[in-house]
């Protein structure tokens, strides 16, 4: 196939990756550096219109949407309109993410086990709200925020700085939630509705510091899989993931796509903290390379209502993901360093999520610059490639979380020393 993906970080790199390592011609817009080297680049507004009159005159057989502002904006509809087959949901369904509000309600509609919540479109209101609220109290913007939209407030002041703003754009709403305790997983599913494939579940690590401190980032790494007991994954799948296809397909939101569902594993079992409509950035860097089937097949047959779960087969062993950010992330990343990139082995990649050309030289130019990945036999292994490959990169500065998997009781691979970053 002709496959167009759209996008340019970590997780479209990898996507690109996954499409023509089976042999399939893959295009890519705006595409990065790293993605130069498996796909064709092409330029073209942004804009929903203007991106599906690209496929259309490309002659692409498939669209694979990476972010989800293309999502919500409405290239899914804008690609059917053109006859385009396109593997993502639709602008309404892509509400499940880009209205938290929204989507809480929906979850609440549909028996979804998730955190007790209230939505706010005043701030007088939401920091009333939540000053009678015992600590921690999780607020969220309900809009779109690149995964930095989420503050757990340890104090009452913390959260009412975190209203102020939110509310400081106009038309904003909030959630504010209870806070819930357990152990963080992502489990994605590739579905056309109806039927679905879940990938390997997997744990980021969405914090700037080691041990779960700073502010929240896109995602800092990842170890992939997250060891779910059988029971546990029954109940997702049928209380989570059916429901939310189900309830979908009730209001008249068939999903296509890639329905991600952020959990926490309370003592009272999994629980919701947020679905997404596309692939994680950075999980898609971790379960991609162990997928051992057909993306572009997958998604195409999903397109068409065709999915056959029964296909879709993953790798045995394990991934880790290392990010490393540019200095000042997340709040100024610094831009324009020079990167100097080791050729990874097998079983390895290194991802561009914010990187360009600046005179012929490698740069940086985003927060999260560059995912490192590696996968082997075990998570112990993994996580020991891949900060390995890591140590190999020249980034003047680099941030990196050195205690990956440490809620699985997994060792800093030895050699490496907490805290240090790349050279």
């Amino acid at each position: 196939m002709r496959v167009l993906v759209v996008g340019g970080g970590g997780r479209e790199h990898a996507i690109a990756e996954a499409c023509a390592r089976h042999g399939h011609e893959v295009l890519c817009t705006p595409g990065n550096p790293g993605m130069a080297a498996l796909a064709r680049q092409l330029d073209s507004p942004q804009d929903p219109g203007s991106l599906a009159a690209l496929a259309v005159r490309e002659g692409a057989d498939l669209v694979l949407v990476g972010p989800e502002a293309y999502l919500s904006a409405g290239l899914v509809d804008a690609c059917r309109e053109r006859g385009v087959l396109a593997f993502g949901p639709t602008r309404a369904a892509a509400r499940l993410e880009s209205d938290k509000a929204w989507s809480k309600a929906f979850m609440a509609r549909h028996g979804i086990p998730t955190a007790a919540y209230r939505a706010f479109s005043k701030l007088s209101e939401a920091v009333a709200y939540a000053q009678g609220q015992s600590l921690p109290v999780v607020v969220k913007d309900a809009g779109l925020r690149a995964g930095k939209g989420v503050t757990v407030a340890q104090s009452h002041a913390e959260a009412e700085a975190a209203l102020r703003d939110i509310f400081s754009q106009p038309g904003a709403q909030a959630v504010i939630e209870e806070f819930m305790t357990g152990q963080e997983v992502s489990v994605l599913a590739l579905t056309d509705g109806e039927r679905y494939a879940l990938t390997p579940p997997s744990q980021d690590h969405k914090t700037i510091g080691e041990g779960d401190t700073g502010p929240m980032t896109g995602g800092m790494g990842v170890v992939c899989p997250f060891p779910l007991g059988e029971a546990e994954l029954a109940f997702i799948r049928r209380e989570i993931i059916e429901r939310t296809l189900a309830g979908l397909r009730a209001e008249g939101l068939p999903f296509c796509g890639v329905l991600y569902a952020g959990l926490m594993l309370t003592p009272q079992g999994p629980r919701v903290v947020e679905f997404n409509v596309r692939f994680g950035d950075p999980e898609a860097e971790a379960v991609l390379p162990l997928l051992a089937s057909d993306l572009a097949q997958h998604a195409s047959d999903a397109a068409q209502g065709q999915l056959d779960p029964a296909q879709v087969h993953f790798r045995d062993g394990a991934s880790a993901v290392v990010i490393l950010a540019a200095p000042g992330y997340p709040a100024s990343p610094q831009l324009g360093i020079p990167l100097s990139l080791p050729d990874p082995g097998p079983g390895e990649a290194v991802y561009h999520a914010g990187t360009a050309l600046m005179g012929g030289r490698l740069v940086s130019a985003g927060g999260r610059v560059l995912a490192v990945t590696a996968t082997a036999p075990t998570l112990e292994a993994a996580l020991g490639r891949a900060y390995a490959l890591a140590d190999r990169v020249e980034f003047p500065g680099a941030q990196l979380r050195r205690d990956l998997g440490f809620r699985l009781g997994l060792a800093t691979p030895v050699g490496l020393r907490p805290g240090a970053a790349t050279r």
